[in-house]
């Protein structure tokens, strides 16, 4: 269990954090950008979570709590790299049972879903909303995950990126989900504002 006694350290008032071997690197070092944006996903997350805390929603509460948790393994795995761990002591992995649970509940939720005509506009209800934006930042994360794989090929657990892929259909299909199984969803009309009034 981590136990956290100071909340401060001034270790990174000169640009510079570490890794969880130790290593120091600059804040914008591209393994920092990803798990940083990894825990910016989660952040909203948490927002989300304020409108699926009630009793209607509770599933989808409760995938988006084990979700919450798989982010923060997900941000160990990534802030200690695959060559430099330290054997003396057990790495946090990411492991693929936690992409495997992430299929089976994208697939039981698609089995409900009204079937897409057209694409969506982010939005619909609020809890809605904040899946879209978290799926977007999830996006990005796997956009960075992807370059930092091609600058550091063996350092970087390859199934971080399976969970971070899955992850981003996972919230869009959750989204959907609490949008009334889809009927609350928010359909993109193609060329619709190009039209003379």
């Amino acid at each position: 269990m981590v136990q956290l006694t100071r909340i401060y350290t001034r270790g990174g008032d000169k640009g510079k954090t570490s890794l969880a071997t130790g290593k120091r690197v600059p804040k914008h070092d591209l393994r920092v950008q990803t798990y940083g944006t990894v825990d910016e996903t989660n952040a909203v997350l948490g927002l989300a979570r304020l409108y699926t805390r009630t009793p209607a929603l509770a599933e989808a509460d409760a995938m988006l709590a084990r979700i919450q948790n798989d982010l923060f393994d997900l941000g160990a795995d990534l802030c200690t790299p695959a060559v430099s761990s330290d054997s003396t002591r057990p790495t946090l992995r990411v492991v693929a049972a936690q992409v495997q649970r992430l299929e089976r509940e994208i697939d039981a939720m698609n089995a409900s879903l009204t079937p897409l005509a057209s694409f969506i506009l982010p939005g619909g209800t609020a809890a809605a909303a904040h899946l879209h934006l978290a799926r977007t930042i999830c996006r990005r994360a796997e956009r960075l995950l992807t370059e930092l794989m091609d600058a550091e090929p063996d350092e970087t657990n390859p199934v971080v990126l399976q969970y971070l892929n899955r992850l981003s259909d996972h919230l869009f299909v959750l989204a959907r989900h609490v949008n009334d199984h889809g009927t609350a969803d928010v359909l993109w009309i193609p060329g619709d504002n190009t039209r003379e009034p």
